[in-house]
Parts: structure tokens; C-alpha cells; sequence
């Protein structure tokens, strides 16, 4: 059986629950928690169980903590793959979308999703879920309407 990971000793308990006590993440506080309860003697064991986890996830944690410090404790998420549409073509889809359609070519009154789909693939050759249409569309700045609007005759 192998030995506990040592504990950084620069950080006592009572900084850690410091620490724990005015940060903004609730998972950084349960693992700092953890940790001065460690450097309080408790069990490794007991200790996991006061941050939720088990073992094995405590040791991961203390690595971090080892290596970077309370920030190590945060969350670090992956920010996923690149938008498929650059910078331009994002601007240019909000141009398109602000304008609204032309009923005579597009044959619509109103923007749908289905409707910016469409579009989307015919000018920049990206085929969205249509879902993803109305996400993308939030994270340009527009929100979703269900106004119906006036047919133009």
C-alpha cells in the first residue's frame, strides 16, 4: 500500500478555511475544506467525505493544490471546439438577421430558425442543427421573438 501524497505546508488550516470562506466557487471551498481538514489530522478518508468525493479524488486534488495553489482548485473548463463561422461571417449573419427577410427571394415574412438554417448553409456553406441556430443567434446579441409581424400586402 503506498503512502499519502504530502500536503504543501506553506497554507495552515486556518487559511485554507480562510480562503474557503470568501470564495466564489462552492466546489473550490468543499476542496479547500477538505484539505484543512487533512492538515487538522483528520483522515484521508473522512476528510474526502467533508468535500463530497472519495479518496482517490482527494489525492487528484491534492496534486492540483500541490502544483498551483488554491487557484488549482477551481474548475477549469474546456472552452470546446471553434465556431465554425469566422468573426466576418458572424457580423455578416447579424447584418443579414437585422435587415430581416426579403419576402420576394426568400419567400418568408419572418426569420425562423429552419429559415436562418437555410441561409446559413447557402452563403457560407455550414449546415447547424437547427437548435443551434437559435444558440448562436443569443450569443450574437438577438432574442427571441414571437411577435407576429404584418404581412407586407
Amino acid at each position: 500500500m503506498g503512502s499519502a501524497v504530502k500536503l504543501r505546508s506553506d497554507y495552515s488550516a486556518g487559511e485554507l478555511r480562510r480562503l474557503a470562506r470568501i470564495s466564489k466557487e462552492v466546489r473550490q471551498s468543499s476542496r479547500l475544506l477538505s484539505l484543512a481538514a487533512v492538515l487538522d489530522g483528520m483522515s484521508r478518508a473522512d476528510a474526502a467525505r467533508i468535500g463530497g468525493m472519495d479518496r482517490q479524488t482527494l489525492r487528484d486534488w491534492v496534486h492540483r493544490f500541490n502544483a498551483a495553489g488554491p487557484e488549482g482548485l477551481v474548475d477549469q473548463w474546456s472552452p470546446g471546439p471553434p465556431s465554425r463561422l469566422s468573426r466576418e461571417q458572424q457580423a455578416e449573419l447579424a447584418a443579414i438577421v437585422e435587415k430581416g427577410p426579403d419576402c420576394a427571394v426568400e419567400g418568408v415574412v419572418r426569420w425562423r430558425r429552419v429559415n436562418q438554417k437555410r441561409v446559413i448553409k447557402e452563403r457560407f456553406g455550414v449546415d447547424y442543427d437547427t437548435l443551434y441556430v437559435g444558440k448562436l443567434l443569443d450569443r450574437l446579441g438577438f432574442a427571441r421573438l414571437s411577435v407576429r409581424p404584418q404581412h407586407p400586402a
